[in-house]
């Protein structure tokens, strides 16, 4: 199993960790570097955690468990309409990739009002392609309440957030409930603010971590970052795509940011070294995002063999 972690320290020597990750069996996600800091998300074999933590020690370095790391997570408000803007959605958002999440924010179009808010199934799908999602609802527990028919058909963990302090057995259907995050009219700088902020982020990373237990019972036929290595080899043009992020990691797949029709055959003839494709041990179907590629990949009880 492999655990994903993040390491904080100096830009001298840091290319001592990637190595060792690499020869670890582990994967490099995502690097930053600023003036003489480093900051590297990585997963490493759950194994092996204290060779890691032994040269991150000798580096005067910081390595830290970052459970949001090669996740994709859902922000959901529920308009973009002027009467819903005052909400951190933003911050939630940026706080989350802060952590190491890919963020998307969506905004539902008929999401307005607690008694005809409504979710279509376009909406639905596109929700259910992440590894979780972050209601950002208002300050009225009634309203709160009366619109959880938005999330109850959802397949992915869902974290609801809002002003009122609120019971979790009074949201049947949400993994947790975050209060003190209403709909505010400034940027989240206060202590307390950003205090609300970190418990998102804990309640998100104890949701993936469900997920993880789940898929463990059942482990995948290989691994998400195997398959974007593979990918990023065989299929060089996602090298060069105009998005930030060409490849997003799932739990259980990824997202390869090129066009469906003109690509799809390339990424599900991506060979692996047992000589299996990536067609043959996973679902190369189109994304509800634009006209991405979502790769799926089975679990060992449909192919009956690990890659």
């Amino acid at each position: 199993m492999l655990d994903p972690v993040m390491f904080t320290g100096g830009v001298y020597k840091h290319d001592l960790v990637t190595e060792l990750v690499e020869d670890l069996g582990g994967y490099l996600l995502q690097k930053n570097v600023t003036q003489s800091e480093v900051i590297l998300l990585m997963l490493v074999p759950h194994e092996d955690m204290p060779v890691l933590e032994a040269l991150t020690k000798e580096l005067k370095g910081k390595l830290e468990r970052a459970p949001l790391a090669g996740t994709e997570i859902a922000v959901v408000t529920p308009t973009l309409a002027i009467h819903h803007l005052p909400h951190p959605a933003c911050d939630v958002a940026e706080y989350l990739r802060r952590h190491g999440a890919k963020s998307n924010m969506i905004g539902m179009s008929r999401g307005v009002a607690k008694k005809i808010a409504q979710m279509d199934e376009y909406e639905t799908a596109l929700i259910n392609e992440h590894d979780a999602v972050v209601f950002t609802f208002g300050n009225f527990a009634d309203c709160i309440l009366k619109k959880e028919h938005l999330y109850r058909t959802l397949t992915v963990p869902v974290i609801v957030t809002g002003g009122p302090d609120m019971r979790k057995e009074d949201l049947p259907y949400a993994f947790e409930y975050v209060p003190n995050v209403g709909r505010i009219a400034h940027r989240s700088r206060k202590a307390t603010e950003i205090g609300s902020l970190d418990n998102i982020v804990a309640a998100v990373g104890r949701a993936l971590d469900s997920v993880r237990t789940s898929i463990s019972k059942d482990p995948l036929t290989t691994t998400p970052p195997r398959v974007m290595d593979a990918v990023r080899e065989q299929v060089p043009d996602v090298l060069i795509s105009h998005s930030p992020l060409p490849i997003a990691l799932n739990l259980n797949g990824l997202r390869i940011k090129l066009p469906y029709e003109e690509y799809h055959e390339a990424v599900a003839g991506v060979r692996f070294e047992e000589g299996v494709t990536l067609g043959e041990i996973a679902k190369v179907m189109p994304s509800r995002m634009k006209d991405y590629i979502l790769v799926r990949i089975l679990p060992v009880s449909e192919t009956g063999f690990v890659v």
